[in-house]
């Protein structure tokens, strides 16, 4: 299967820099954020934003790790410690593909109360099986069913995004 590239190391850092204003833009009265990234891709994403957003905002950022089987969300429990009452979280996650981890990685946050929340995410592949539309979005991309967007890291560097 061919691999198209859709955003370089660049243009990600470019996306990521507008996302974290979007944050900040978001959460203007607020002195304090909770972000919740989602495990795999969405950890380095909120990472990264975690780290543009200290530079850029006044905000406090408390983060934490949303842990879920992607493929089978139900096959084991769903964790995330904090405690979200009456805050504001941001959800990351690198790819909305179907819309079903985000869907299910909203599950845990709602047994709480809080004050706001916003879903981000650096690409959403503009094809959803369920209903969950993100917030903040670095790149939108029309699609078909049957392609798949992958985001590609180094450790802590985000090094590519590519549809097959």
């Amino acid at each position: 299967m061919e691999k198209v590239v859709i955003l370089n190391e660049d243009q990600i850092a470019k996306k990521l820099r507008r996302m974290a204003y979007q944050i900040w833009e978001h959460n203007s009265d607020e002195t304090e954020i909770e972000m919740i990234g989602i495990s795999g891709g969405g950890v380095v994403i909120a990472r990264a934003l975690k780290n543009i957003l200290e530079t850029i905002s006044p905000l406090r950022i408390r983060y934490s790790e949303l842990v879920l089987d992607k493929r089978a969300p139900l096959s084991a429990p769903i964790t995330v410690t904090g405690d979200f009452n009456h805050k504001s979280v941001v959800l990351i996650d690198d790819v909305a593909n179907s819309g079903k981890t985000l869907m299910y990685s909203l599950k845990p946050i709602l047994e709480f109360m809080p004050k706001k929340l916003l879903i981000a995410v650096l690409v959403d592949r503009e094809h959803k099986n369920y209903p969950v539309i993100p917030d903040i979005v670095g790149y939108a991309i029309a699609t078909t069913i049957q392609d798949m967007i992958f985001v590609n890291y180094d450790g802590e560097r985000l090094t590519s995004a590519h549809l097959e």
